[in-house]
């Protein structure tokens, strides 16, 4: 494909945000109490407005006959290349804020950076989501903050989130071929330019968090580029696609 670099690149941004909606939309009628249901609930559904956007892009680039829809829940687990912290099971709310933060940092400086892509689509998506993740980003640090510095009991598990989560922020910054070539044409940065303003923006928040950031450096990888994923992934994505697999081509 002639542009399949911008097309990995379009699936990784679509895969992102549909895999971590669909685990925050998890928390919806189950969530600690009725204001952090209602946020999670929209949040997941702001992910997935983005999604609808990226994947529609990506169709039209692939040019193969394919929808967003179709590249939603008609690709197996190897065709994903969301990075694997967001495939992961949202285990207790701790768990789920500290990883919605982790990415939310992430996310608003990425999308920041795409808002002046070379590609004008690009830029509008980018444009129109950067609002939805600033808010994302100052609700999750907000209640890392509370739980964090809260009870005894609340800042345990926060830390314990974040032991288990940080080896898989380093994907996120990683690079390949497609990486390079998108960022030589000015469509998206280089993922290893956001780090230090990431690292700075989320060491700040879990500075006033009371949390201490693991000194372990090594980095979970494989997910973005579709080399390898956990089990989650496989069994999120049959509760996922089970409708339109076992009724195909069904509409509402």
């Amino acid at each position: 494909m002639a542009n399949d670099a911008l097309f990995q690149t379009l699936l990784r941004l679509g895969d992102n945000t549909l895999v971590l909606g669909h685990r925050v939309s998890e928390w919806c009628g189950r969530a600690p109490v009725l204001e952090e249901d209602i946020a999670l609930a929209n949040t997941a559904l702001d992910l997935i407005g983005q999604t609808q956007m990226w994947l529609g892009y990506a169709a039209e680039v692939e040019d193969a006959g394919r929808s967003a829809d179709d590249l939603a829940f008609l690709r197996d687990v190897w065709d994903f290349r969301n990075i694997l912290m967001l495939e992961r099971p949202s285990g207790d709310f701790g768990y789920t804020i500290i990883r919605q933060f982790l990415f939310d940092a992430y996310h608003r400086l990425l999308l920041t950076a795409l808002a002046q892509s070379t590609d004008p689509r690009i830029a509008e998506i980018a444009a129109k989501s950067v609002k939805e993740s600033t808010y994302h980003l100052e609700r999750s640090a907000e209640t890392v903050v509370s739980l964090g510095d809260g009870t005894p009991e609340s800042h345990e598990k926060m830390q314990t989130a974040l032991d288990l989560l940080w080896p898989y922020t380093g994907e996120m910054f990683e690079a390949d071929s497609a990486d390079d070539e998108m960022a030589a044409q000015g469509i998206a940065p280089d993922p290893a330019s956001l780090r230090a303003d990431w690292l700075a923006s989320v060491q700040a928040t879990l500075t006033e968090a009371t949390l201490r950031i693991p000194e372990d450096n090594f980095a979970h990888k494989g997910g973005r580029n579709g080399v390898r994923h956990t089990e989650h992934l496989g069994h999120m994505l049959t509760q996922m696609q089970w409708l339109q697999r076992a009724y195909p081509g069904a509409t509402w």
